[in-house]
């Protein structure tokens, strides 16, 4: 960890808000590009506005600029901070912390500084759950669709992470468990090797593939279940179905899998096992969540994969 990370760390444990939300995070942001282009040390009186009942210069348009400089699309704050009465302090704090060390070392990396509050925006985002509608108004298939989205840009926000494909598979295992007795639910990053499974679940004679993006790998292990007489079904997301059953014809098994998505997958069940009625429906998909929200507790360390059923 870089130094300049270290002493950030102990300033935002000493400030009253230590949690720093979205309110806090947005003032460091713009203080520290706004410290950054002028003179040193900072006079933190000229950060006043004229009533001097807030911190000059804070607002939601400001914060979403920063962020964009560093790939992040989310609204972090519409207000910027500007309406956190605490942010007047902390940006004395704050401009006591950028003076003491230039004082000391004669200059201050800024960018290395804002990297580091980027960092804890992306942490702060990445500890929300994601949302999952019950407005009767809207589809179920939009919903879920709408929920696979914030996966997918969560990950896009995070490089290497794969939230989309670990959602879209303990959303599966959440209604096989509802099914079925006796499903055999493993942590999104293990492999079918490694487990000796002949995919992500096995119902019976099916061998059901979860995956955000099929490849010649998965159609491979297909080729082995048909070989061993299991059938197997993949489901992914809906714009990838296409993909699947494009490389199931080109492996020349089409007429041997099933590609399903999983909007219809789950929006289908709960249609079904809701009798198609509103109140019914949405306690269907309430006790999905509730599966779902347990097996990232038993199965996963990241408690951000949880869905909030609003």
């Amino acid at each position: 960890m870089r130094t300049i990370d270290i002493e950030l760390d102990d300033f935002r444990e000493h400030q009253e808000d230590k949690v720093m939300g979205k309110g806090s995070l947005s003032a460091a942001l713009i203080l520290t590009r706004s410290f950054s282009t002028d003179a040193l040390p900072i006079n933190p009186e000229d950060y006043k506005t004229k009533k001097e009942g807030q911190v000059k210069g804070l607002g939601g348009g400001r914060v979403k600029a920063i962020l964009r400089d560093h790939g992040i699309t989310r609204i972090l704050a519409k207000e910027g901070g500007r309406t956190n009465r605490g942010n007047m302090s902390l940006m004395y704090a704050y401009a006591d912390f950028i003076n003491g060390i230039y004082e000391r070392d004669g200059h201050i990396d800024f960018e290395a500084v804002e990297d580091y509050w980027v960092g804890r925006v992306r942490v702060y985002f990445n500890s929300m759950p994601f949302k999952l509608s019950s407005d009767s108004a809207r589809s179920m298939d939009s919903a879920i669709d709408d929920l696979i989205g914030q996966a997918r840009k969560r990950e896009r926000e995070s490089p290497g992470a794969t939230y989309a494909g670990t959602v879209l598979q303990h959303l599966v295992a959440a209604k096989l468990c509802l099914l079925v007795e006796d499903v055999e639910v493993n942590g999104a990053s293990s492999a079918d090797e490694q487990t000796g499974r002949a995919g992500d679940f096995m119902v019976g004679d099916v061998a059901i593939h979860c995956t955000t993006m099929a490849g010649q790998l998965l159609m491979e292990k297909c080729k082995s279940n048909i070989r061993a007489g299991v059938r197997p079904v993949i489901i992914t997301i809906r714009e990838r179905v296409g993909t699947a059953r494009a490389l199931a014809e080109d492996n020349g098994i089409a007429d041997r899998i099933e590609v399903w998505d999983i909007q219809q997958f789950l929006s289908t069940n709960v249609y079904e096992h809701g009798l198609f009625n509103a109140e019914a429906r949405r306690d269907t998909m309430a006790s999905i969540v509730a599966e779902y929200n347990g097996i990232i507790t038993e199965h996963e360390t990241d408690p951000s994969l949880m869905i909030e059923f609003e």
